[in-house]
């Protein structure tokens, strides 16, 4: 994936704004919103087009440019798909500099039948991102002029897959109901570490797929907020927390979910990694205009007057932002996407163990983080927090018993 690194930077710094927002069980793109507030302010005026720069942290006037880099590196990254489309009214034309640089199939009609234009939108949504998110998330009124949108999938397969097991956990909540554990053991005690961030110690798990498409899971100090925690995840991404990795960390419980001990067993062996996580399928959505200083939305959602004169010669405000949101963590691999959309209105005995060799558990067995990333730009593709992990499944067999 060919991005520069200031636009990396500019995509995950926006990542970890929102995930300061961020409360309960959720997920989000900022990579999903990204390029769309970049085309915004690439046609904005005035102080709509100063708010959306300081919300991309690029200037306006190459923001458009970084997002066409964006959108192109990502789509040259197998098990990622992307695209952008954008609509508009019979009565509005885009300006020719504008449009120009939008992908060249991405324009499409408003047609005023409602019911017509929401199939449509729809159809779009489902069809860029493999049935994942089967609904655009927009507002059609009688004032919708232009639907600005994106729409984001990422599927990798684990190199290692997990196995799946009833998940023993002593956080309350989730003991319940039996949830979905996956397990794993592993030689490369590197997959494993621990970042002294100002707030706290937090535990990262990095989970290798296909395409360099990962995730990492963050589990942190039980008093700490999710943003704390994904943003920890993003700041090590980023080199700015030191990051003990599992091959160096001290026997005991070196940090969150973590116990690092030395073990005796029967024949020599490598250390080992044993790691227990839990399934999870989640949904959201966002309404960016409930954050709308976190997007630079302020001025530009006031719909008392234009903000967009190089977009398009009718008056535009934004009137609707939304994202719809996906993510499943499961043992062979994970699947994440995102569809934004901007509304413009307008066991016996055993052999004497002679030997030693370290051993590290680490159990994600109480809420925790992730972010779904591109391995080599860094690039946050999505990012979330799990508070409610899938059940462990029922098996017809078990009924017969």
């Amino acid at each position: 994936m060919r991005v520069e690194k200031a636009t990396v930077r500019a995509v995950n710094g926006l990542t970890a704004r929102w995930a300061a927002a961020a409360d309960g069980g959720t997920v989000f793109s900022a990579a999903g919103v990204w390029p769309l507030l970049a085309f915004l302010a690439d046609g904005a005026e005035g102080a709509a087009r100063d708010e959306l720069a300081a919300a991309l942290g690029l200037p306006a006037e190459e923001a458009a440019g970084a997002a066409r880099e964006l959108l192109a590196g990502m789509a040259g990254t197998g098990g990622l798909d992307t695209a952008v489309g954008v609509w508009t009214g019979r009565t509005v034309t885009l300006r020719e500099a504008w449009a120009a640089g939008l992908p060249a199939d991405a324009h499409g009609t408003l047609t005023g039948d409602a019911a017509a234009d929401r199939r449509a939108l729809d159809a779009w949504a489902a069809d860029r991102t493999g049935g994942l998110v089967d609904r655009m998330p927009v507002r059609l009124t009688e004032d919708t002029e232009l639907v600005l949108a994106s729409a984001l999938a990422m599927r990798t397969r684990w190199l290692a897959p997990f196995e799946e097991w009833p998940l023993a956990t002593a956080y309350e909540p989730w003991t319940g109901v039996e949830r979905l554990g996956l397990r794993r053991t592993s030689a490369l005690l590197d997959r494993i570490g621990v970042a002294d961030t100002p707030d706290g110690f937090v535990t990262e798990l990095k989970v290798l797929g296909g395409d360099a498409l990962d995730v990492h899971l963050l589990l942190g100090e039980e008093r700490m907020t999710p943003g704390q925690v994904l943003g920890a995840g993003i700041g090590a991404l980023d080199g700015a927390h030191r990051v003990v990795p599992g091959d160096r960390l001290p026997f005991g419980a070196p940090g969150p979910g973590l116990a690092v001990e030395k073990v005796r067993c029967e024949r020599p062996r490598p250390p080992r990694l044993d790691v227990t996580t839990a399934a999870y399928d989640i949904t959201a959505s966002h309404d960016l205009l409930e954050l709308h200083r976190l997007f630079g939305l302020t001025t530009a959602s006031d719909v008392t007057r234009s903000h967009f004169p190089g977009v398009g010669d009718f008056p535009l405000a934004v009137g609707s932002a939304e994202q719809a949101t996906t993510a499943r963590f499961g043992a062979l691999g994970f699947e994440a996407a995102a569809v934004t959309a901007f509304g413009m209105v307008g066991a016996g005995p055993r052999p004497a163990r002679r030997h030693v060799t370290t051993e590290i558990r680490a159990a994600f067995d109480r809420p925790f983080g992730f972010l779904a990333l591109h391995r080599h730009s860094r690039l946050v593709l999505a990012a979330g927090w799990v508070t409610d992990p899938l059940p462990f499944p029922e098996y017809p067999w078990e009924d017969d018993e």
